[in-house]
């Protein structure tokens, strides 16, 4: 991996693990009731996507290792140039269901480091 790539999968490994963090304990209403939580999870999805949409870039071979990279990239645009249109349900079943498996996926990919 090129040296300009290598940070990227640690930024959405700790993004993803601060998105979890943030999460934990929570409930939907607690999370569509807290907007300063909002603000931070969405931030954090934005670098995830930010960072994978670098690394198809540079490292198209790495980033085919990641499922549904192209959806999460997608995912970061909507939260960026859609701001008005995200559903709270939507930002809340991507945290439930699709974060641990990137987060996995991604710590596959670092050789399993925490």
């Amino acid at each position: 991996m090129r040296l300009e790539s290598k940070k990227l999968p640690e930024d959405i490994r700790q993004s993803a693990q601060q998105t979890l963090k943030f999460t934990a304990n929570k409930t939907l209403s607690g999370y569509c009731d807290d907007p300063m939580l909002k603000s931070a999870v969405e931030r954090q999805f934005e670098i995830v996507g930010e960072a994978l949409k670098r690394l198809a870039k540079t490292e198209p071979e790495v980033v085919e290792q990641i499922s549904r990279y192209k959806r999460i990239i997608s995912f970061r645009n909507i939260l960026i140039h859609g701001y008005d249109v995200v559903e709270d349900i939507v930002v809340w079943d991507v945290i439930r269901k699709d974060l641990p498996v990137l987060f996995e996926q991604v710590n596959a990919l670092l050789g399993g480091s925490n």
